[in-house]
């Protein structure tokens, strides 16, 4: 039976006692990057300027990937069709390496988020990216409230619902 890696969330990201939990956090900050926009990305990577020493390992650049599926959920998986995806890798002075692969065509973000993954590493500066992000996840928790607004005005309560006979 494979075990689960520990569940992070947003609180106790900047504080991660052993690898596996500094994997799930790592993971939660790069599903951050993923679903902020550029200009949220940009203004993060703005908050540490001057950067230190910056290599470029792998430069932004957009390709395809095979998306795949599952029939039912647990069958025998098939090729749904392609996505278009941007990644870049840099690598900071003091030896980070940071990665992204976003969906979609923004080698600008893809580089904003690859800098800011490869900040997060640094422990002395992990608080600081988890506090610029802050905009992006209260956009999300916002977006997030309105559908679960617009999901609710669709519920049917059956239980309260009146028979024809009564």
């Amino acid at each position: 039976m494979r075990s689960e890696p520990p569940r992070i969330t947003e609180p106790q990201i900047a504080a991660v006692p052993d690898p596996a939990a500094e994997q799930a956090a790592r993971e939660v900050m790069m599903g951050l990057y993923a679903r902020a926009t550029r200009a949220e990305l940009q203004a993060a990577v703005e908050r540490f300027q001057p950067l230190p020493q910056l290599k470029r390992l792998r430069p932004a650049e957009a390709g395809l990937i095979m998306v795949q599926g599952r029939t039912g959920g647990d069958g025998a998986p098939f090729n749904l069709g392609e996505a278009t995806v941007t990644r870049a890798a840099v690598q900071l002075a003091g030896g980070a390496t940071g990665v992204s692969y976003l969906l979609g065509r923004d080698p600008a973000k893809a580089e904003a988020a690859a800098i800011l993954d490869a900040l997060w590493q640094d422990a002395a500066l992990r608080l600081a990216v988890t506090d610029a992000l802050t905009p992006v996840r209260r956009r999300l928790a916002v977006e997030a409230a309105r559908a679960a607004e617009e999901t609710e005005a669709t519920k049917v309560n059956f239980f309260t619902m009146a028979r024809g006979e009564d």
